[in-house]
């Protein structure tokens, strides 16, 4: 079965192509698949909800490429934050206008976060990644949705260079190390897009043997 996966990240895209490793599925990207980059993608996560981002990535790919299609939105709640910066964490410092020049964009939102939180102790950083899948099968189709969360805290400065993102701040309860700290197989084991991603495989392959 081939699959489009509905991201451009460098990131996503590793950590996917690992969990879909040795499973019965032909997974592929917009870029792969001569899908070029559309001014309409930016608009694709304007909404307030993971799921809402998630499915109008899915229909929007789905409807160019014909293809299943999955789509996913990520983000991390700092409970402090109030939530924060939540399904605006990929463009947190963006919209704040908090990007130096010549700066990554993950580099100002982590230095972003480790601002608004500076002094606070550690039982006050408690925050979560959460993770929404939206599953098309074809274009028209009704989405199907899958969702996984991992909880932790927000450390006090950069640790490890693993993973993406939040990941150099992010402390899993599961592990009690940060994911910046561990091998990418270690991460997925707990994470919020490799829980998410196992329970959307069950219901692909529960398709499949229909």
């Amino acid at each position: 079965m081939k699959l489009l996966v509905s991201t451009r990240s460098a990131g996503k895209t590793r950590e996917i192509r690992e969990l879909f490793a040795g499973l019965p599925f032909q997974v592929v990207f917009p870029d792969e698949i001569g899908l070029e980059r559309l001014p309409e993608e930016d608009e694709l996560e304007e909404t307030d909800t993971y799921t809402g981002n998630a499915v109008a990535k899915a229909r929007h790919f789905a409807g160019r490429s014909g293809l299943p299609t999955v789509a996913d939105d990520s983000g991390l709640e700092v409970d402090a934050l109030g939530g924060a910066p939540g399904v605006r964490s990929a463009r947190y410092a963006i919209q704040q206008a908090r990007v130096e020049p010549g700066q990554s964009v993950d580099d100002a939102n982590n230095a972003l976060l480790l601002a608004q939180l500076a002094g606070m102790p550690e039982e006050q950083r408690t925050a979560r990644y959460r993770c929404v899948i939206a599953y098309l099968p074809a274009p028209g189709d009704a989405p199907e949705i899958v969702e996984a969360t991992c909880e932790g805290r927000v450390l006090p400065e950069l640790r490890g260079t693993g993973g993406f993102g939040y990941d150099p701040l992010f402390f899993s309860d599961d592990l009690q190390r940060g994911f910046g700290e561990v091998p990418s197989a270690t991460k997925h084991r707990v994470s919020h897009r490799g829980r998410a991603f196992r329970a959307l495989i069950e219901v692909l392959l529960r398709r499949a043997m229909r």
